[in-house]
């Protein structure tokens, strides 16, 4: 019987290369009903199994594979925050073997300085720079061996202890040619690079880092005790919705909330990427990870923990950047073969140079390059280093991908598809007229439509509503309340059943809705929706790109027509009278016509046409169900991070292709000529080292980004 599917994120310890990764992989799903992608740039594996296979199975599968695992749990630190670690270690072995391969680099490469017992000095020196300097890539290859396994390591430690052992024969028998600044030269090489790709990774995920350190240790809150109300410092884990929060200037708000007291503004951009302080006051939304600038406010907590939006938008970018893209599987599929063919390169080298009739020194000489210049680890830090610098750049502008696909999908975008209300337009609507049949009165007709909205959620219902307070009018109590999707509501108040339903006369000014009862209408009430301030820029920019921008909204013809025109949309480009459950395939007609469509919303109606289209982009100030079924969210709910974010998107692609070609073109050119003889292995040594720093490198080139 198959289980429920459940998820388990696992941190990795001991993989050093893109054939370590592959193993782990192939050893998770190898047991039954479990799908796992083992990310090497965050050493983490995010494994979807039957809730039929226990954490402890899924360690013991890691451990197989002779690595390390441990359950990541819902407080756990991203792996990156351990990055600096294997660094720690390396620093001294890199720093001991460079002092100690100084005289061998010099002794071997300046005749004129080798005096009598030269050799000796040499071995000396070479030998705690291959045993102790090395020892990191010595352990992980035994480790590996042990398992029946090859990686990189093995081809490094293979290289150094050959040429270690060949010149320790020569200098014993006095006949032969000397490796030792071989051996000690690439062991050095290689620490070095090891020790610049571990700090180059730690710097790509900064961003994350960053984002988890948005949140507050501790929160100041109201507690009743004995003595009444008494302000009490406890644990942000310790935090109850409805707990009021005191936040001071210079503090970071705790969780999200609604400020009941006090006014302030609040330093929003390291979460949203919106540079200007945000103005709040008594009623006003916070969102925990914000800093209070100015004044000292009460905070009613809404969310807290896991719940909050900070704990959600790491979520998003940790479970993004533990993502694999289509274009990894390739690499993945390269790396899983590509040490053992090195091997078999290798010996057929040395045994191709010994039956050319060429000296044993000069066959093993060639071998020893290959096995040194092969290294996969680019290819393994290819794509998911770009990834994780990418999705962490996104995090500080405000744009969240979910996964690694969304960056594959974006390259072939040409139509973006906005929602209007709450999209285009703030979603803040207000009532803008009202006009009453002969005979009626205003505030009759006002009020008993706002009783009957008052059972919605709708933004027209919550205008209505807000006007009638505004007004100072009753608002009674409404029974049998009943919703039609896209047509209206209606309900029993003062003993009559009041329908609001949408007008169908067109209207230039906005959305009209017609109040009825007793079978005929007694009044049309006017609602107006203001357009964002980024919109017609956001427009202007998509069409700079080529990209068609498209209005989509259930509103009327004439007022769909006028938010288009104010934002520079062409009305050819507008679809109205469309009903939320035909989003979707209004959507998908544009896709049957060969377009690859973004669609941008922020209600729970466009939650099936965000899913529909080749990317949803869901505004942040949106609902829950719009952020879920996006693929990527834009947190300040601005139009102008849409744009950015298509091209973001584009930017990280290119870096992932950039460094695919670099990865595979130096391995197809560097193993020929290692094979040919005519790399030394040293250069090689500096070669494979420089590729995976040079891949990191070019990822981290991402965090320039701008908007």
């Amino acid at each position: 019987m198959i289980g429920e599917v459940i998820t388990t994120d696992l941190e990795l310890r001991g993989m050093t290369c893109a054939s370590c990764a592959a193993r782990v992989e192939r050893g998770l799903n190898a047991l039954d009903g479990v799908h796992a992608t083992v990310n090497l740039a965050v050493e983490r594996a995010h494994v979807e199994h039957d809730d039929t296979v226990s954490a402890d199975e899924l360690l013991r599968a890691v451990e197989a594979a002779g690595y390390q695992a441990a359950v990541i749990g819902a407080a756990h630190e991203h792996p990156a925050e351990h990055a600096d670690v294997p660094a720690g270690q390396l620093r001294p072995r890199l720093i001991g073997s460079a002092l100690l391969a100084a005289p061998v680099v010099a002794l071997s490469m300046v005749p004129a300085w080798q005096f009598s017992g030269w050799g000796w000095v040499v071995f000396a020196l070479t030998v705690p720079i291959v045993v102790w300097g090395g020892y990191p890539f010595h352990r992980a290859a035994l480790a590996n061996a042990a398992h029946g396994a090859a990686t990189m390591d093995t081809l490094v430690s293979l290289g150094t202890v050959a040429a270690l052992l060949w010149s320790a024969v020569a200098v014993l028998t006095g006949a032969g040619h000397l490796y030792f600044e071989v051996a000690a030269v690439v062991t050095v090489f290689l620490l070095t690079g090891r020790y610049a790709e571990s700090h180059a990774k730690r710097s790509a995920g900064a961003a994350l880092r960053e984002l988890l350190e948005l949140g507050a240790k501790d929160a100041a809150v109201m507690r009743r005790g004995p003595d009444g109300l008494k302000e009490t410092r406890v644990p942000i884990a310790d935090l109850r919705v409805g707990d009021v929060v005191v936040v001071r200037p210079g503090e970071r708000i705790a969780t999200d909330g609604v400020v009941i007291d006090g006014a302030t503004a609040l330093d929003t951009s390291a979460m949203t990427g919106e540079s200007l302080p945000v103005e709040v006051s008594e009623g006003d939304p916070v969102l925990g990870g914000s800093l209070n600038t100015t004044g000292l406010v009460l905070v009613r907590a809404t969310k807290v923990g896991a719940d909050t939006q900070l704990a959600r938008m790491a979520k998003l970018v940790t479970d993004a950047q533990a993502g694999k893209a289509s274009i990894q599987r390739l690499a993945d599929r390269v790396s899983a073969v590509f040490v053992p063919v090195v091997l078999v390169i290798a010996a057929l080298t040395l045994a191709g140079w010994l039956l050319a009739g060429q000296s044993a020194a000069a066959a093993f000489t060639a071998a020893v390059a290959v096995l040194i210049i092969a290294c996969p680890c680019a290819l393994g830090l290819a794509t998911p280093t770009a990834i994780l610098v990418g999705t962490g750049r996104g995090a500080q502008l405000g744009i969240l991908i979910k996964n690694p696909q969304v960056l594959e999908a974006v390259k072939d975008i040409d139509t973006v598809v906005f929602d209007k209300t709450g999209t285009v337009t703030t979603g803040v609507m207000t009532v803008g007229g009202l006009a009453v049949d002969r005979g009626e009165n205003p505030d009759t007709v006002l009020a008993r439509a706002a009783a009957v909205e008052s059972g919605s959620e709708h933004p027209i219902a919550a205008a209505i509503v807000a006007g009638a307070k505004a007004a100072g009018l009753p608002i009674g109590r409404v029974s049998e309340f009943a919703s039609r999707t896209g047509h209206g509501v209606s309900g029993v108040v003062d003993g009559v059943r009041v329908e609001v339903t949408r007008s169908a006369a067109a209207h230039e000014t906005g959305t009209a809705v017609e109040v009825c009862w007793d079978g005929r209408t007694r009044g049309t009430i006017t609602l107006t929706d203001t357009v964002r301030s980024s919109s017609a820029a956001a427009v202007d920019e998509l069409k700079a790109m080529g990209i068609t921008p498209m209005l989509l909204t259930g509103d009327g013809a004439a007022v769909a027509r006028k938010v288009a025109g104010e934002v520079g949309i062409d009305p050819a480009d507008v679809i109205a009278n469309v009903l939320p459950t035909d989003k979707a395939d209004a959507v998908k007609q544009l896709q049957a016509q060969g377009r690859r469509v973004a669609m941008v919303g922020d209600g729970v109606n466009d939650s099936v046409a965000l899913a529909t289209a080749d990317i949803g982009m869901a505004m942040g100030t949106g609902t829950d169900a719009a952020i879920e079924a996006g693929d990527l969210t834009l947190v300040r709910g601005d139009l102008g991070t849409v744009p950015t974010a298509l091209r973001l998107s584009a930017r990280t692609l290119r870096i992932i292709r950039q460094n695919l070609v670099w990865a595979f073109g130096y391995n197809v050119a560097a193993i020929p000529l290692a094979a040919a003889g005519l790399l030394n292995p040293m250069i090689a040594g500096a070669a494979m080292a420089a590729s995976s720093v040079l891949v990191v490198t070019n990822s981290l080139r991402l965090r320039r980004f701008a908007r």
